[in-house]
């Protein structure tokens, strides 16, 4: 068995046509991720994996037709990678980029009151967020001025501080009407 190294590095498929099926996929799948799946707390379950495998697996003969060889594939892969790159350069780049690549934060909590349609919205239980909480040292939703699902799913958290909170309580009750 010999190495046909010119066999490996011809094109079969033509390299425009891998680009436009690339671009084409890739567009696609950001936006199928970007607006449709949820954001998650800052993990990646078993699921979320087998998801991502399944996608790649039912996408990757949409992208590639049916090609062969190893030249083939680095165009495809390099495809992919520049959209990549300069989705992250745009969002560096221009804020409009940003905000379309990117969800916005969400609150679920303000001033210690839960902010139920956000939570419904985002799919996260009070139990997943009421263990984000404590990961930041609080246990009861009183102690809560914000907390913000982020971009990246992950959970900020803003105390409430008492002692300024009583400090402008005892404020107010100080101004004269006049």
């Amino acid at each position: 068995m010999t190495l046909d190294l010119a066999a490996l590095l011809r094109f079969d498929v033509s390299p425009l046509e891998l680009v436009v099926r690339g671009s084409a996929m890739y567009w696609f799948l950001f936006l199928l991720l970007r607006f449709v799946l949820r954001r998650d707390t800052g993990s990646v379950g078993v699921a979320d994996i087998l998801l991502l495998v399944l996608i790649a697996d039912a996408s990757q003969n949409a992208m590639a037709g049916s090609y062969t060889t190893v030249a083939e594939g680095v165009v495809l892969v390099a495809t992919l990678v520049g959209w990549n790159w300069a989705m992250d350069w745009a969002g560096y780049r221009y804020n409009w980029v940003r905000r379309f690549v990117e969800p916005p934060p969400v609150v679920l909590v303000r001033h210690g009151h839960l902010i139920g349609h956000n939570l419904r919205r985002q799919l996260v239980t009070i139990p997943e967020l009421m263990a984000a909480l404590r990961a930041h040292g609080i246990d009861k939703l009183a102690d809560v001025k914000m907390a913000r699902m982020e971009p990246d799913g992950g959970i900020s958290v803003i105390r409430a501080d008492k002692r300024e909170d009583e400090g402008d309580d005892a404020h107010r009750k100080s101004v004269p009407l006049g």
